[in-house]
């Protein structure tokens, strides 16, 4: 229709997987939004809040799989606010840690859209939180960093200095970056946490060390993933409140005995 009004887009945090974290406002959104554009991460349990009628579109990118481009996603949105259409994007945890929302707001912004972004619950913080891992600890930790685990900046990302290490989408690199980690100057014995599907009921939590994460010949864990490097991630056992107990870092014999070796206090006398 000549001179429609253009429509409004949200980018929306669904949280990291558990649909109770949901945020209020979020809900508020979903049941107004005409349109959903969905990522492959988010929990379709949450769209109980959309309103009936609501077109739901998938986004979704899967590591390793076809996946819909993020130029294709940034004509959707646009298409859909240009049709005077209220737009809800809703993406996985935070829009804005490592969910590509800068990039869409950008969009939105060079074509005039009005739009607004409703924070989601990182599963940087949530997945560990549900782990029993705090990722500051006055005992422990005063610092922590975000990761990419894999794409351009990740590896000048490991310069970082943080107490508390928590490396996104890394199920295919985690063992690289361990022994890069180990290679600037952290210790074999630092402890690690891999955490998969945090916050759900089938959450998995496998611990260990630096040393035996860079040994292992594959994957731990498959993806989605993130990795908690630093002392905190040691707590996972005592803190355990969600899901099953803990599980060590599958390792062959050989490389226990050479981790022992390697890991073995040294005296300072």
């Amino acid at each position: 229709m000549t001179g429609q009004r253009p429509g409004k887009v949200w980018l929306i945090g669904a949280g990291p997987g558990d649909p109770e974290l949901l945020t209020l406002r979020a809900a508020r959104a979903l049941g107004e939004a005409d349109a959903i554009i969905v990522d492959h991460l988010v929990n379709r349990a949450v769209l109980v809040h959309a309103r009936p009628g609501a077109e739901v579109i998938d986004a979704g990118k899967e590591g390793g799989k076809p996946c819909i481009a993020q130029e294709q996603i940034n004509r959707l949105l646009l298409e859909h606010a240009r049709a005077g259409q209220a737009v809800a994007r809703l993406k996985g945890g935070d829009p804005f840690v490592f969910g590509r929302g800068g990039e869409e707001a950008q969009a939105l912004v060079a074509a005039g859209i009005e739009w607004e972004v409703i924070p989601g619950v990182s599963a940087g913080i949530a997945a560990p939180a549900y782990a029993g891992i705090p990722l500051l600890h006055r005992n422990h930790a005063s610092s922590a960093a975000f990761i990419a685990g894999h794409g351009v900046h990740a590896r000048t990302a490991l310069h970082c200095n943080a107490d508390t290490l928590v490396v996104f989408m890394c199920a295919a690199t985690i063992a690289g970056i361990a022994e890069e980690l180990i290679a600037r100057g952290r210790p074999r014995g630092t402890p690690v946490a891999l955490i998969r599907h945090g916050t759900l009921p089938r959450q998995e939590v496998r611990i260990g060390t630096l040393g035996a994460l860079a040994r292992c010949a594959e994957p731990p864990l498959p993806a989605p993933l993130i990795a908690v490097i630093g002392e905190v991630a040691s707590l996972a056992r005592e803190l355990r409140w969600f899901g099953p107990d803990p599980v060590p870092l599958p390792r062959s014999a050989g490389a226990a005995r050479r981790l022992e070796r390697d890991e073995a206090p040294r005296s300072t006398t």
